[in-house]
């Protein structure tokens, strides 16, 4: 009898966590540089830990509401002054 589980179904969880995680990160990340590219990837990656079922709901939460915001200022910016880039 084997007892133990497929290796996948172990590091399932542990994968959403960790993706809960970096989506925080990320988002964080993103308020300061490359909005553009972090942005999304926290949305993206928030969205799959979510979808997978993460331990880390509110860290998952958090990157997803900070990855919006990063898109949010990037188009700020991009209104202020016409351009896809900024600058401190």
């Amino acid at each position: 009898m084997h007892l133990t589980a497929p290796a996948d179904r172990r590091t399932a969880p542990r994968d959403a966590d960790g993706m809960a995680v970096a989506s925080f990160i990320l988002g964080l990340l993103g308020l300061l540089v490359l909005n553009l590219v972090l942005g999304p990837i926290a949305v993206v990656l928030a969205g799959v830990a979510l979808w997978r079922g993460t331990a880390r709901r509110g860290r998952a939460l958090l990157g997803l509401i900070l990855g919006l915001a990063d898109l949010v200022v990037l188009a700020a910016f991009v209104q202020a002054d016409q351009t896809v880039s900024w600058s401190f």
